[in-house]
């Protein structure tokens, strides 16, 4: 099963150079054929991009032209895909005050503008899903935008951009990356359950879906886990970005599982187990992690390779976990299994249920002092098989 993992890496992630708020980089540039050659020795199915990683933002058209060249000639020299490709509305000064939701009118003409001629490289890289980190959607002051304008603005960009991939004829899908803070004192849809909440808004719901990422949840004090569960039961579960979090502070973008181990187990027993014993999400496990500033390149390739074993350790974890029969027999003791039954019988009416014979032998007093759940045994054992003593 973990060979036929599809594992990729964004440019952004392995070509970050070291970079932050209080100190210069680290690394010196390398190339992107090199870059390609590493991922794939590391055993990546592809690679992901924003527009900016590819060709700078005030690249000419003939510059454009010749690194977008540069780059399907490495895809096709390392047999890499490209699945997913988003844009960068972040980085640039004109988007200090975001893109889609900036109170400046130009600059939201502008930011569907690079979008636009975005969607038609990614449908030119043969992606078909295109993520939205609204990073700068947002504001550090209550007085400062208002918001149900700003919902507005946002929705309008995306029901434009839908209208275009429609109109183009292009097998492209939309998934929003939510994040609570950093680098905006708030960020608007902020979590998973305000991304679900704002796509039903759209004019074309079915075109808009989730990349939700480990810390970006995690850093709000939310249970990643249960967020995924979430979004596959909304079906929306597009794309996803995996690396590690150690509670709720700045995003670290750590090595995935090098933050809550346990959680990361659950995550990898969700995705390949969670649909009737099968695997519940069929795309790409992407890894949108920064390798440390202390590493020089070779660090960076290890880390790249750790992300992968990780994922892979934790897959073969959760599979013994999964055929465990102690732990099918705690599971039914915990009538995990009855959470699938439907509550309410085929045909029964509101009258039917409270009128039914099965109140006579039910006894509530019973759940006092007794009928124990045996959550705390369950999890045990979990973490026995995370730490490989079973």
């Amino acid at each position: 099963m973990a060979k036929q993992t599809k594992f990729t890496f964004g440019l952004w992630t392995v070509g970050w150079l070291g970079a932050d708020p209080f100190g210069s980089a680290t690394r010196a540039t390398i190339s992107v054929e090199e870059t390609l050659e590493q991922l794939k020795a590391a055993g990546a199915y592809g690679i992901t991009a924003h527009d900016d990683d590819i060709f700078p933002f005030d690249a000419s058209e003939t510059e454009r032209r010749e690194a977008i060249d540069r780059l399907k000639l490495a895809l096709e020299a390392t047999h890499l895909k490209m699945p997913m490709l988003t844009t960068n509305l972040f980085s640039h000064p004109i988007f200090k005050d975001g893109a889609f939701t900036s109170n400046d009118r130009e600059v939201r003409r502008f930011a569907i503008r690079k979008v636009l001629r975005n969607l038609d490289l990614a449908n030119e890289l043969g992606a078909e899903t295109f993520v939205m980190w609204g990073g700068r959607e947002g504001a550090e002051y209550d007085s400062a935008k208002n918001v149900v304008d700003a919902l507005a603005r946002y929705r309008e960009a995306i029901n434009f951009l839908g209208d275009y991939v429609v109109d183009q004829g292009y097998k492209i899908r939309f998934a929003l990356e939510p994040k609570p803070n950093e680098p905006r004192g708030d960020i608007l849809l902020p979590t998973v359950g305000h991304a679900l909440g704002f796509i039903q808004t759209l004019d074309r719901p079915e075109l808009v879906g989730l990349n939700p990422e480990v810390g970006h949840e995690q850093m709000a004090g939310l249970n990643f886990t249960a967020g995924i569960a979430q979004a596959l039961d909304a079906g929306k579960l597009f794309h996803i970005d995996l690396n590690g979090q150690k509670g709720i502070k700045y995003d670290q973008d750590l090595v995935f599982g090098h933050g809550d181990l346990a959680n990361a187990f659950a995550l990898v027993h969700l995705l390949e187990f969670g649909k009737e014993g099968k695997s519940a999400y069929d795309g790409p496990r992407h890894f949108d992690y920064k390798p440390s500033r202390t590493e020089d390149w070779t660090g960076v390739w290890e880390s790249a390779r750790a992300n992968i074993r990780m994922y892979n350790l934790l897959l073969e974890r959760a599979e013994r976990f999964e055929n465990d029969p102690e732990v099918k027999a705690l599971k039914q003791r915990a009538k995990l299994d009855q959470l699938a039954l439907p509550t309410i019988n085929s045909g029964e009416s509101a009258s039917d249920l409270r009128n039914s014979s099965e109140w006579s032998s039910f006894e509530p007093d019973e759940y006092f002092n007794g009928r124990g759940a045996g959550f705390v045994q369950l999890n045990q054992i979990a973490l026995e098989h995370l730490m490989g003593a079973r």
